[in-house]
């Protein structure tokens, strides 16, 4: 099993400066990583760093709190896009869907869908703050609106993923969506588990250290 390609190297302070960001991509082409996942501004540098790799570049929208408009969540995607953004990751209208307004969030994811060029989405659900019928729902909005993933957390809410959580996404979607699990997986025994449960992908900002870790182990994995 290639651990690296699951992984989306993250770096999503709003303090990050353009130094760790060079970092984050050295790391990631060392390792291999399936992309790097950064905020937008960032996005043109990463581009012209990972140019000459199979790196992706991912970046966040309506990012952490998802309460933006449709409108400046779809703005947000164009430019994206037009920086060169091969991945959005998106936040979901988190009172919309605790308000029950199931058209609205559909809506809401959309609008970055249809903005995104056919770039797959990823729909950041925060299940920390749902409850079960609510992840259920969320994860089938994210389905009929035309998204590639549905993800557990923005890492900046109320928890992380969970074995749990990802365990009902895939109930709910089986093959038909991806699932990125991330927010607090800091070591590989909980990455394999995650794994295990269903994701697709893995969103940390750890995995270069606990992976060059393994990769120096001889017959690790």
């Amino acid at each position: 099993m290639d651990l690296a390609h699951y992984v989306d190297h993250t770096l999503l302070k709003a303090e990050a400066s353009k130094s760790d960001i060079e970092q984050l991509c050295r790391e990631a082409t060392e390792l291999n990583f399936y992309a790097v996942c950064v905020n937008p501004i960032w996005i043109g540098e990463c581009v012209k760093r990972l140019e000459k790799t199979s790196v992706r570049v991912a970046t966040v929208v309506g990012f952490p709190l998802g309460c933006n408009t449709l409108s400046s969540k779809s703005h947000e995607t164009k430019d994206a896009v037009s920086l060169g953004a091969d991945e959005i990751d998106m936040v979901i209208n988190l009172g919309a869907l605790k308000s029950g307004d199931w058209s609205l969030v559909e809506k809401d994811i959309s609008a970055v869908v249809q903005a995104s060029e056919g770039r797959p989405v990823k729909v950041i659900l925060e299940t920390a703050a749902l409850q079960r019928d609510e992840i259920i729902h969320a994860c089938r909005c994210s389905e009929s609106a035309g998204a590639a993933f549905v993800k557990t957390s923005t890492g900046f809410g109320c928890g992380g993923a969970t074995v749990e959580a990802v365990t009902l996404m895939k109930e709910t979607i089986g093959d038909r969506l991806r699932i990125k699990a991330s927010g607090g997986i800091r070591d590989l025994e909980t990455m394999k588990k995650m794994i295990s449960a269903g994701a697709n992908r893995i969103g940390t900002s750890s995995a270069y250290k606990f992976l060059r870790q393994e990769t120096a182990t001889p017959g690790s994995y």
